[in-house]
């Protein structure tokens, strides 16, 4: 048995050789037709590519639409601007109206020599530091608010006004910047009266700044009720001068001040109100009657003459009216 013969000899090297060259061979054959196969279906893909991108260059382009209006999840765009400037101008009326009596009666303290005017002044000037940041914050949900809802409007409006937006960026940092100088530096500049003079023309400047952003944006206000300036038909701006300083922008400005002026005495006279309940002494009681009269006393003196710039907005509004019509 040992001298049996196998039938294949796997130990002979020309069968060796042939069976690598086979193998090779076959592994080229269908590498081959597996790259063919793909060349062909990538060539397909490219002319369906090709064919697709043809046939998107041939047709339009879905052309971009600027929404007009948007709703709040569902709630009215209108009642949401409503809310949130009606808050807004709540404290804002606060805020501009405040620094006006607070340098009054800081001047008064300086003239007359009594101490309780400056202590009034300077617990007046305590209100707004929290007043101030709320009220940032509503001006800024505010923008948001309008841009977001409105954007087609607002748009527009910041075509028309985009110079004057800046200025009220730069004047509303000059209000940050002058109200906090002039609250805590109080008692830096309390030892001689040149130093005190000094502190009351910061609050003047606060108030110039603030009265200014108050007429930048009313000047936005009475353009969208009575909008002068540009062409009615195309709404393009032919003065930009008449854009800003439209008919109703003086008779608005003198109302809002006035009206800032009543609030802000009878926010301050409710404020004392509060603070005399919770009083402890007598002396702290006798200081919050006394700035509870303060305080009703500007409000009243700002209200009688209000019912009379509210006649002349009404009555700038009404006249032109009626020219129209006629």
């Amino acid at each position: 048995m040992d001298n049996i013969k196998p039938f294949i000899d796997f130990t002979s090297k020309k069968l060796q050789l042939r069976i690598v060259l086979t193998l090779f061979l076959a592994i080229f054959f269908i590498a081959l037709a597996t790259g063919v196969g793909i060349a062909q279906e990538n060539a397909e893909t490219a002319k369906t590519t090709e064919a697709t991108a043809e046939a998107a260059a041939e047709s339009e382009p879905e052309p971009y639409e600027v929404v007009d209006y948007r709703n709040f999840f569902g709630i009215d765009g209108r009642l949401v601007i409503w809310i949130i400037s009606q808050l807004h101008l709540l404290f804002a009326a606060f805020v501009l109206a405040v620094p006006l009596f607070v340098v009054i009666i800081e001047m008064i303290g300086v003239k007359s020599g009594d101490i309780r005017f400056d202590n009034l002044a300077r617990e007046f000037t305590k209100l707004l530091s929290a007043a101030f940041a709320t009220t940032a914050a509503l001006g800024g949900l505010l923008a948001f608010a309008l841009y977001g809802l409105y954007p087609a409007f607002m748009r527009y409006m910041t075509d028309v006004f985009h110079p004057f937006m800046f200025i009220y960026a730069l004047c509303f940092f000059g209000e940050v910047f002058f109200l906090y100088a002039y609250y805590y530096s109080w008692d830096l500049l309390s030892g001689t009266p040149k130093a005190k003079w000094l502190h009351i023309s910061l609050g003047i400047m606060l108030n110039l700044f603030g009265t200014a952003l108050m007429m930048l944006a009313n000047s936005w206000v009475t353009f969208m009720m009575a909008p002068g300036g540009i062409n009615m038909e195309t709404g393009t701006v032919t003065s930009l001068y008449h854009a800003f300083y439209n008919f109703l922008w003086m008779p608005i400005n003198i109302h809002r001040f006035i009206a800032n002026v009543a609030f802000g005495g009878f926010v301050v006279g409710a404020y004392a109100a509060v603070k005399f309940m919770g009083s402890k002494t007598d002396k702290e009681r006798a200081h919050y009657d006394w700035m509870g009269y303060i305080g009703n006393f500007i409000g009243l003196a700002a209200l009688i003459p209000l019912p009379f710039a509210g006649y002349y907005l009404g009555r700038e509004i009404y006249v032109p009216a009626l020219l129209w019509e006629t």
